[in-house]
């Protein structure tokens, strides 16, 4: 008879600890590639928290060594938004100097730079 195996119950981060595992997962994005709001919730063991991701990113100190702008929508977009202050023009510089090449539509190909890890 076959044994059952359960699976091992993690807790996901919460409050700093959250803050931490994204902030980790993104320090881990090499230059020149991008991962999805979801992918990064998903890889600092926070499913279904995309927006958690973003708003840890949009809050971070300007000073910090995390490439946030490598962090994009699963639409292969820069996410465009008043609140970002202009920012999302700069993430796509800074996406374009790293090699990321839009198009016309301000796309760019997500399973061709799209970091799988």
């Amino acid at each position: 008879m076959p044994v059952k195996r359960r699976l091992l119950h993690v807790p996901a981060p919460t409050g700093d600890e959250a803050v931490t595992a994204i902030c980790a997962v993104v320090r881990r994005i090499p230059k020149g590639w991008v991962a999805t709001y979801g992918q990064v919730a998903a890889m600092a063991g926070l499913p279904r928290r995309a927006r958690l991701v973003g708003r840890v990113l949009q809050r971070l100190d300007p000073s910090a060594a995390i490439p946030w702008h490598r962090v994009v929508n699963a639409k292969g977009e820069v996410s465009c938004s008043l609140s970002r202050n202009g920012s999302d023009a700069l993430q796509r510089r800074l996406l374009e100097s790293e090699g990321v090449e839009f198009d016309d539509k301000n796309r760019f190909d997500l399973e061709r730079f799209r970091w799988l890890d």
